[in-house]
């Protein structure tokens, strides 16, 4: 392919994420072995993902094909801008996320430890291959390891909640893919004869100009079979899933809402309408040739790009109203995730520079502001077992690492500076403004009222309310360092990358040279 780089090299942190797994088996009769297994392939996976960081900041665009299943359908990987924002954060992430577990998962002397470790690894795998896919096909089949192997996470507890709660999700994610996005990769390779991402051009993608001029009805139709077959994007009616897996452990919420599968959901997003469909396409493409009938004009003229874009503001309020009401931490967190998850698909979707650069972002702002959420909201739990945010009147004066770092990944959900939240959303605004999408600004401005409404609160109680005396919280203390000490370095992160978001816009900008 023009303008990519042959080089093995990006099957480095595959193969290590693929390893892991085995060593944590092999290690099972020992906690501490098993878990230092976990620390060094993370310690690794990140250093291999780093490696390639000079080079794709250069501008290369590195790859490397493993196989050819069928003429124009191939196991290959590919490492640009977009692909590094991803596996960095997955990998790093990782590594923080490890030591809180055996905070956690000792703290509260969980059962099926090495499996939960095991299956933790596989999941962290499959979002390093969604990450390097070059193409559709091997992007499928590591969006559906993810779904294979967090199931038993959200089942770890093995009651009927856990139960209920794991059926959903495996029926939502594996519903949708197997209704939609494989259907969608079945017509994108009879439209185009391969399977590849276009991985030096966002705006024209894969679709040949003749394809779309001859078949605008089919092309579009494939477009929204990708968006309805990415389930873990999130996007209503196919959302409820994210709320009911919230029976799993805090650790398993934490992977579930920043690092593998809600940022797998949004970054595959990115990736088909940015390197398969092209900004151009999108925007050529309108919502009147996905209906037989003769919509209406304003319905015929929209774009299927901002007709997602639509969808993910609706998303982005309701969640956030929903969010408003939850007594039950993370039930608030879970309904957050929800709407802040819309944000990316509506910079992506917008299809103008400023917004595609803001919504690339805030996949790794939100993950490390939302991380630290959840993390926090299971020390509380390990430290109190408290679940209830009515319950948690003053407990910031026993626990005042924990509820100030959640208070600082508050205002980045919030948008906020100097917190990175800030940034994205200072990105989407101008997104909105130069699109002339005022009712997409309206949503935007209205969600960050109503993220202040629900996160507000939760640290006004623990630092300023006094609490009950039959609440006797002099019993309770930080948990251990184990647990504390990454939610307070995934805090410190979200005000760094806001004091210096050219962190990850760099990658941005190259993937998209802007």
């Amino acid at each position: 392919m023009e303008g990519v780089t042959i080089n093995s090299q990006i099957l480095l942190p595959v193969v290590i994420t693929l390893l892991v797994p085995l060593f944590i088996y092999l290690g099972r009769g020992e906690e501490n072995r098993r878990e230092a297994f976990s620390f060094i392939g993370a310690f690794l996976a990140f250093g291999s993902v780093a490696a390639m960081i000079p080079k794709v900041l250069a501008g290369q665009v590195l790859y490397y094909k493993v196989t050819t299943i069928l003429p124009g359908i191939t196991i290959a990987f590919a490492a640009d801008g977009l692909a590094m924002v991803f596996a960095l954060i997955a990998t790093f992430l990782w590594f923080l996320v490890t030591s809180y577990n055996i905070g956690y998962m000792r703290g509260l002397n969980e059962h099926a430890q090495t499996r939960y470790y095991i299956c933790f690894a596989v999941a962290i795998f499959g979002a390093v291959g969604v990450a390097l896919s070059a193409n559709v096909f091997t992007l499928y089949l590591f969006y559906e390891v993810i779904t294979v192997f967090t199931y038993p996470l959200v089942y770890h507890h093995e009651d009927q909640e856990a139960k209920v709660g794991a059926r959903k999700y495996i029926v939502y994610l594996m519903g949708t893919s197997k209704l939609f996005l494989l259907p969608a990769m079945v017509l994108t390779y009879v439209l185009v004869g391969h399977l590849d991402f276009n991985l030096v051009d966002i705006q024209n993608g894969m679709f040949p100009p003749d394809v779309i001029a001859e078949h605008p009805r089919l092309v579009a139709m494939t477009y929204w079979l990708f968006i309805l077959g990415i389930g873990k994007a999130a996007l209503m009616p196919f959302h409820n899933w994210l709320p009911s897996a919230m029976v799993a452990p805090t650790p398993v919420s934490a992977l579930l809402h920043a690092v593998a599968v809600v940022k797998a959901g949004v970054f595959c997003v990115s990736r088909i309408v940015l390197s398969a469909f092209g900004t151009k396409t999108a925007a050529a493409l309108t919502m009147s040739q996905v209906y037989i009938g003769s919509p209406g004009s304003w319905l015929g003229d929209l774009s299927v790009g901002l007709g997602t874009a639509y969808i993910a503001a609706f998303t982005l309020t309701v969640a956030s109203f929903i969010a408003l009401t939850k007594d039950d931490i993370k039930a608030r967190l879970a309904y957050s995730t929800v709407a802040q998850l819309s944000y990316v698909v509506i910079g992506v979707t917008m299809l103008v520079d400023s917004a595609v650069q803001g919504g690339i972002m805030h996949i790794a702002h939100h993950a490390f502001s939302k991380i630290t959420l959840f993390m926090a909201a299971g020390a509380i739990y390990v430290a109190c077992h408290l679940k209830k945010i009515s319950l948690m009147d003053g407990l910031g004066r026993r626990m005042p690492l924990t509820f100030a770092a959640f208070g600082i990944a508050s205002l980045s959900m919030i948008g906020m500076p100097p917190v990175c939240g800030f940034v994205s959303k200072w990105y989407l605004v101008n997104g909105t403004l130069d699109a002339h999408q005022w009712p997409l600004l309206v949503a935007l401005l209205l969600s960050t009222a109503l993220n202040a409404g629900y996160f507000v609160p939760i640290t006004y109680r623990a630092f300023f309310k006094k609490p009950a005396p039959e609440a006797n919280i002099g019993q309770f203390n930080e948990p251990s360092l184990t647990m504390v000490i990454p939610l307070c370095i995934t805090a410190f992160i979200s005000v760094f990358l806001g004091l210096y978001p050219q962190t990850f816009l760099n990658f941005v900008n190259v993937f998209g040279k802007f």
